[in-house]
């Protein structure tokens, strides 16, 4: 059987439902809903929505995003701050630390490289 090697990203997979760990949120309740649609060989890809909050992040991993809905800000802990919107795409570096603060529910695609 061959293996498919082209299909279209669209959130039709099982979506998982979390939120971030007690000790890292700063404020609100924020929901995650991920719809992961490629996960194999240190690479993964999919879409993400959150609602409302913020949260301590860090990155041991690269990760580029599109913004696709909604309003985030995000925070390095050096004090540089990117309000990012729909059309917005970013790169996340390994050793990134700061914060993310959804003011809009916001929804990215995203591709991570560990």
């Amino acid at each position: 059987m061959t293996e498919t090697k082209l299909f279209l990203v669209t959130p039709e997979v099982e979506p998982e439902v979390s939120r971030p760990a007690a000790s890292k949120v700063l404020s609100g309740d924020p929901v995650h809903t991920t719809w992961n649609l490629e996960e194999r060989d240190g690479l993964y890809c999919g879409i993400w929505e959150s609602t409302p909050g913020s949260w301590r992040i860090s990155y041991d991993e690269w990760e580029y995003c599109r913004i696709l809905e909604g309003v985030s800000v995000i925070s390095e802990e050096n004090g540089q701050t990117v309000t990012v919107r729909a059309g917005d795409s970013l790169v996340l570096r390994p050793g990134f630390k700061g914060t993310w603060e959804v003011i809009e529910t916001t929804r990215k695609d995203y591709v991570i490289r560990l």
